[in-house]
């Protein structure tokens, strides 16, 4: 049995026992969440669509982490101008490890 999910403007394929990392929720460490925002529930041969959501589908998940990615190094130059410009950005993230899917 899987889902396709939608959180933070993307859409992941998920499975009980999946551990993934999610655009930053508020929650804490520990704490079970559910999302509600369920695109696709599959269950062998049945398939359940949404337009766009499936209705009274959740999707329950345990926070294990809060952290940052790595850093993305951004550099910008026009040859020959004198203008360089370094810039860096790390995205926050939260992982969670799914631990149910109800229809």
């Amino acid at each position: 049995m899987y889902a396709i999910i939608k959180t933070g403007g993307k859409q992941y394929r998920v499975e009980a026992g999946l551990r993934l990392k999610i655009e930053r929720i508020p929650a804490d460490i520990g704490s079970e969440v559910s999302i509600d925002q369920v695109l696709m529930i599959s269950d062998g041969d049945s398939v359940s669509l949404g337009t766009p959501l499936v209705d009274g589908a959740l999707v329950k998940a345990t926070v294990l982490d809060q952290g940052r990615h790595d850093k993305v190094r951004i550099f910008k130059m026009r040859r020959r101008k004198h203008y360089q410009k370094h810039q860096g950005h790390r995205q926050n993230y939260t992982e969670i490890q799914i631990t149910g899917i109800s229809a």
